[in-house]
C-alpha cells in the first residue's frame, strides 16, 4: 500500500533518510516548506506525515509543544497518519536495561519530561500515529550527531572518543534501515493499532565493540579514549546546549538496548544492515574515505535522476 507522504523537517536526519525511503519505495513525496507553506493545505491529501521537526535542546520546552499541536492539527484535517521518531529519554536513568513498549516511561529529568509529554499530547489527540523508537543515530552524512561531531574524527590519529563507558551497551540504529522499518509500518498502518508504539532494535553496541567495527571498516587498530566532560561544565554558563548534553551523560554509562521483539515478528521481512557496513558508511563522511557500496541507494525515475520532487 503506497501513497503521498509529506515530511516536514525534509533536511533534517530523519526527515532526509525518510523522504529518501519513501521515494525508493514509489511513494509520491512533498517537502514541506515551514517558512513558506501552509501546513493545513500542504497536508490535504497526504497519506502518512513524517514529523521530522527537531529543534534544538535549548528550545524544546518553548517549541516542542506548539509544533506538535501544528502537526495534530494537520493530521486531523486530512486524516492522515503521523509517523514521529521518538528516542529512549522517556525511560529515564532508574529503567531496566531492555527497552520496550511495556518499559514505564519514568523519566524525571526535563528533556525526558518534555519527551513524555508531547508523546501524551500525540496519543491523546485521537490522530493515528506511528511512533517508531530508537537509539542514538549512525548517518551516511556528517549531521552533526554522537558519532559524526564527537567519538569519529579522532579516528584519524587511530582513536574512538566514547563518552562513557566503553564496556557499557548502548542502542544504536542506522538512518537508512530506520527508515526502511519507518516505510514498512506505514504502509501496513490500516492493520496497526491507533496509537503504534513501534520500538526499533537498530544495533547493540559497546564503546569497545564500535571501536572493533571502526577497525574493520578502517582496516588499521583502533583505541578507544574516554572524552572529557569537564569542558562541558566550564561551558554551561555560557552556552545553553551544554547543560542538556550533560544532563543525558546517565546513557553513556547506563547499559540499555532495545530488544529485538516484537518489531521481529511485526516486520518478518526487514533485513537489518550489517553493522559493520553501517560503520563504513557513517564514517565515510567524517574521514573522507570511500564508503563500502551497500544496498541503500536513491532509486532513479523515469530520467535516470534520483532527486526528490520538491511538491
Amino acid at each position: 500500500m503506497t501513497g503521498k507522504a509529506l515530511i516536514l523537517g525534509g533536511t533534517g536526519r530523519f526527515g532526509r533518510h525518510m523522504a529518501e525511503a519513501f521515494w525508493n519505495a514509489g511513494w509520491r513525496v512533498a517537502l514541506f516548506d515551514r517558512a513558506a507553506g501552509d501546513l493545513l493545505r500542504a497536508a490535504q491529501g497526504a497519506d502518512v506525515i513524517v514529523n521530522g521537526w527537531n529543534p534544538a535542546y535549548p528550545d524544546w520546552a518553548a517549541q516542542l509543544p506548539g509544533l506538535t499541536d501544528q502537526v495534530i492539527a494537520a493530521a486531523q484535517g486530512s486524516g492522515a497518519t503521523v509517523l514521529m521518531p521518538g528516542n529512549v529519554y522517556v525511560y529515564g536513568a532508574q529503567s531496566e536495561p531492555g527497552f520496550g513498549p511495556d518499559t514505564p516511561h519514568r523519566a524525571t529529568n526535563p528533556l525526558g519530561r518534555l519527551r513524555i509529554e508531547t508523546e501524551a499530547q500525540l496519543r491523546a489527540s485521537g490522530v493515528p500515529v506511528i511512533l517508531l523508537r530508537a537509539g542514538d543515530f549512525l548517518d551516511t552524512e556528517a549531521s552533526g550527531n554522537w558519532f559524526d561531531r564527537i567519538m569519529a574524527p579522532s579516528l584519524t590519529k587511530g582513536v574512538l572518543t566514547y563518552p562513557g563507558d566503553p564496556d557499557v551497551d548502548h542502542a544504536w540504529a542506522y538512518l537508512p534501515d530506520l527508515a526502511q522499518a519507518g516505510v514498512l509500518l506505514a504502509e501496513r498502518r490500516q492493520s496497526l493499532p491507533r496509537y503504534a508504539e513501534i520500538c526499533f532494535p537498530g544495533y547493540t553496541l559497546s564503546g569497545a565493540q564500535l571501536a572493533a567495527l571502526c577497525a574493520e571498516a578502517l582496516q588499521r587498530p583502533v583505541q578507544v579514549k574516554r572524552m572529557n566532560w569537564l569542558p562541558l561544565q566550564f561551558a554551561r554558563p555560557f552556552w545553553p546546549m551544554a547543560k542538556h548534553l550533560l544532563e543525558m551523560r546517565y546513557l553513556w554509562t547506563t547499559p540499555h538496548h532495545i530488544p529485538d521483539q516484537p518489531f521481529s515478528a511485526l516486520l518478518p521481512e526487514f533485513r537489518p544492515t550489517p553493522p559493520a557496513e553501517a560503520l563504513a558508511q557513517a564514517l565515510a563522511p567524517v574521514l573522507q574515505t570511500a564508503p563500502r557500496p551497500n544496498s541503500y541507494s536513491p532509486k532513479a525515475d523515469d530520467a535516470g535522476r534520483s532527486a526528490l520532487p520538491a511538491t
